[in-house]
C-alpha cells in the first residue's frame, strides 16, 4: 500500500505535509527550516547550530526542564539536527499524543526566550561537541576534506562553527539570526504516521499562521572546487584517507546513476573498494564511498583508515577503482544487484514513519513536488551500464581530485607519488 501524501499551504506561506500510514501507531513530526551553515557569514558561522541547541532551552511558558519532562511524560523521542542547508526539529510520539507534541513545538517556535543564562550553560556543551569531533579522526577527516575541497566558502566551514565564534555569540546574536531566517517561506512542517492531514492542519494553523513574513532568502552560490592534496599530521595509529571529486546536485537527473555508482564503488560489502581493500588484501577495516549533495553542487568521495605501511597501496587502489569505471562498463550482474540493493533499501525505508517524514519534506524543499516512490524506482531501473560509464568519465578527472590525509604521515611521505596516482 502506497502511503497517501497531502499538502496545505497556510495563509502566511508555511507548507504542511502529511504521509498517512494507518497501519502504524506512531507519528513522526518534523519542523524544517531551509537555513543552515552555508547561509551564514564567517562571523555567523555556528549560529544555525547554536539555535538548534537553544530552541529547547525554555520559552515564556515552559522551562527547559518542563520541555524535556513533557516529552518524556508522553514517551516521546525528540531531537534536532543542522546541516549545510537545513535545520530540522523532530519528534516521534504515539498517535494519541500528537496534540501535546504540536503544542510543545508551537511553543518553542513562537515563544523561545533564548535566555542568556541558558545560553551560558549551553555554550560549553557546544564547545565540547567541537572538541569531540576533532577527537574522532574518522569524522574529522571528512570536515578537513570539505575545507580543502570547497576552500574558504560556506561549504568549506564547520556546521558547529569555530570555538572562537561560539565563545563570542550572545543572546542578541541568536535572536537576530532567528528573526531574520525563521520566516514562513523557509518553513516546512511534515508528519508521517497514523494521522489525518486535516487534523494536523487544524492543530498547527492557528499558531503557526502568526509567524510574520520576512525578507526574501539570499541566493546560494555554488563555489568552485579545489584539487590537490593536503596532509594533517597527527600522532595516532592509523592514517585516515579521504578522496573527493566532483559530484552532482540534489536535483541533477543523473543522481540515480550516481547512487548506483556509489553502491558499485564502495556502498556495500560486495562493492569494488570493500572487496579489493578489505576482503582480498586486508588493508583496512573501514572503507567506503560516499555522496555529499547540495541544492546546486556536490562532491563524491571515498574513505579508508589504514596502517601507515599500507597508505600508498590503499590510495592507489581507491583511485584505480574510480578510474576503472571510466574505461570499463560495470558488470551487468553487478549493476542488477546494485539496483536491487538500492530499491530494497528504499522500500524498507518506506515502512518507517521517520523516513517518510524526511522524504516528503525533502521532496518539497528540493523539488517543490512529491516524487512517488515508484517514479524513483523506475528511474533507477532505467540506468544503463553506459550511463555509469559516462558519469564516471565526467566526474573522475585528475584536475578535480582532492586528497586529504590525517594521521602519522607527512607531506614528503607521499608527494613523489601524487603525479602517478592522478
Amino acid at each position: 500500500m502506497v502511503p497517501r501524501t497531502s499538502k496545505t499551504v497556510l495563509d502566511n506561506g508555511i507548507r504542511v505535509l502529511t504521509c498517512h500510514m494507518p497501519c502504524t501507531r506512531s507519528v513522526t513530526l518534523g519542523v524544517w527550516v531551509n537555513v543552515g551553515a552555508r547561509d551564514e557569514t564567517p562571523a555567523e558561522n555556528g549560529l544555525s547550530h547554536f539555535i538548534e541547541h537553544m530552541i529547547f532551552k525554555g520559552t515564556t511558558h515552559r522551562s527547559a526542564f518542563q520541555i524535556a519532562s513533557e516529552f518524556d511524560a508522553i514517551g516521546g523521542q525528540s531531537n534536532a539536527f543542522t546541516t549545510m542547508e537545513h535545520t530540522c526539529y523532530h519528534a516521534q510520539v504515539l498517535d494519541t499524543h500528537v496534540s501535546t507534541m504540536v503544542d510543545i513545538f508551537t511553543d518553542i517556535f513562537l515563544h523561545s526566550t533564548f535566555d542568556p543564562e541558558e545560553l551560558e550553560k549551553e555554550r560549553p556543551v557546544i564547545l565540547q561537541e567541537i572538541s569531540m569531533m576533532e577527537d574522532q579522526p574518522d569524522e574529522f577527516v571528512h570536515f578537513l576534506l570539505e575545507n580543502d575541497f570547497w576552500g574558504n566558502t560556506p561549504l568549506g566551514r564547520s556546521i558547529t562553527g569555530t570555538a572562537e565564534n561560539v565563545r563570542s555569540f550572545d543572546a542578541s546574536d541568536i535572536q537576530l539570526f532567528f528573526k531574520r531566517h525563521y520566516h514562513p517561506d523557509r518553513i516546512v512542517i511534515s508528519a508521517a504516521g497514523n494521522i489525518e492531514h486535516d487534523h494536523l492542519v487544524d492543530l498547527i494553523a492557528p499558531s503557526f499562521n502568526a509567524i510574520p513574513s520576512g525578507l526574501p532568502s539570499s541566493p546560494r552560490c555554488a563555489p568552485p572546487i579545489n584539487s590537490g592534496f593536503n596532509v594533517y599530521n597527527k600522532p595516532i595509529e592509523q592514517v585516515h584517507v579521504c578522496i573527493g571529486t566532483k559530484g552532482l546536485s540534489l536535483t541533477d537527473p543523473r543522481r540515480y546513476a550516481l547512487s548506483l555508482l556509489n553502491t558499485l564503488l564502495g556502498g556495500n560489502m560486495s562493492s569494488r573498494l570493500f572487496q579489493d581493500i578489505r576482503e582480498k588484501r586486508g588493508l583496512a577495516y573501514s572503507v567506503y564511498s560516499f555522496i555529499s549533495s547540495y541544492i546546486d553542487t556536490g562532491m563524491f568521495g571515498a574513505y579508508a583508515a589504514v596502517h601507515p605501511d599500507h597508505l600508498h597501496e590503499s590510495i592507489e587502489l581507491i583511485i584505480r577503482g574510480m578510474q576503472r569505471f571510466k574505461t570499463h562498463r560495470p558488470d551487468a550482474d553487478a549493476l542488477i544487484n546494485a539496483k536491487e540493493y538500492t530499491t530494497s533499501g528504499l522500500l524498507m525505508a518506506n515502512e518507517s514513519t521517520e523516513n517518510n517524514m524526511f522524504r516528503i519534506a525533502q521532496n518539497e524543499i528540493n523539488f517543490k513536488r512529491q516524487i512517488p516512490l515508484k517514479e524513483t524506482i523506475d528511474r533507477i531501473e532505467t540506468v544503463s551500464e553506459d550511463d555509469i560509464l559516462q558519469l564516471a568519465d565526467s566526474l573522475f578527472q585528475s584536475d578535480s581530485l582532492a586528497l586529504t590525509l590525517l594521521g602519522p604521515v607527512t607531506h614528503d611521505d607521499i608527494s613523489q607519488d601524487i603525479p602517478g596516482w592522478l
